[in-house]
């Protein structure tokens, strides 16, 4: 830790653990409140990998979205040698993975808040040039008000140029969420995160994902087929609305899926 860091918050327990580092809970000696301290571990980031440049990139993309209700907000960040630490928003209730794990399927209500909150995140990030490429339930965080949700976890987002309609580049993403396009190894745009978003709605209105398998490879197979499907057992509760909105999230042709914008004015999502 660094000098500064120690002098400004007492470092408390281990709250996350990701791929490149881990998340401790850290109280301000200045003004005794409580933060998120993320520390990445440089040393697990090759030098001019995708994961290096996305990690390194993560606080100047989180400084240019806050403040904003639905994105964790930053405040500072410290470096030394073997780390980087970001110093967060603490977030002091469950991510969305661990509700549907413990709660199961959420009701239509429950779910269009949920979301509805996910895409305006997702609006302000597109229209200020950024995409967040893992979008899952695990980066949805609640925060200390039960029903304020959080986009979390920037380690993957890169800016894109939404002008010149400059495609984005990199298989990044978690296999259930990452949108057909990015498994081809095409280059992509924005619309990733809408697909990723309309998998989070799925999941939370049918218990399970839209495109699954056994192995990583079936996983990606689903995905590129893009076959949506509504099982009558899980679906013939859930109005035709909803399944619309779904079935333009989660169309394959990019063309033709809707945008954050226009998922926003879905009437599924309007009559909330």
């Amino acid at each position: 830790m660094t000098e500064a860091l120690k002098r400004e918050y007492q470092i408390c327990e281990e709250i996350g653990r990701g791929r490149f580092g881990t998340v401790f809970r850290c109280i301000s000696l200045i003004s005794g409140n409580s933060f998120a301290l993320k520390s990445i571990d440089k040393s697990l980031i090759s030098g001019d990998s995708l994961d290096s440049q996305c990690i390194l990139t993560e606080p100047k993309i989180l400084q240019f979205l806050s403040p904003h209700p639905h994105v964790v907000q930053i405040f500072s960040t410290h470096e030394d040698d073997s780390h980087l630490h970001i110093v967060l928003e603490l977030c002091s209730s469950q991510d969305l993975y661990r509700r549907i794990i413990d709660n199961g399927v959420f009701s239509e209500t429950e779910s269009r808040v949920v979301i509805t909150q996910v895409l305006q995140a997702i609006s302000h990030m597109h229209n200020l040039g950024i995409v967040h490429r893992d979008i899952k339930p695990d980066n949805i965080m609640f925060s200390s008000d039960e029903n304020l949700v959080k986009l979390t976890d920037f380690g993957s987002a890169d800016f894109f140029n939404k002008e010149s309609g400059e495609l984005v580049r990199g298989v990044v993403g978690t296999p259930y969420y990452v949108a057909p396009e990015v498994v081809a190894g095409i280059d992509y745009n924005e619309k990733v995160d809408v697909w990723s978003a309309g998998v989070v709605l799925y999941i939370m209105l049918a218990g399970f994902p839209p495109f699954h398998g056994d192995t990583v490879t079936d996983i990606f197979e689903a995905v590129l087929r893009g076959n949506l499907r509504f099982p009558t057992r899980v679906f013939k509760s859930v109005s035709s609305m909803a399944k619309d909105l779904l079935r333009r999230m989660l169309c394959k042709d990019v063309s033709r899926r809707f945008s954050a914008d226009q998922a926003l004015r879905h009437p599924w999502i309007t009559s909330g």
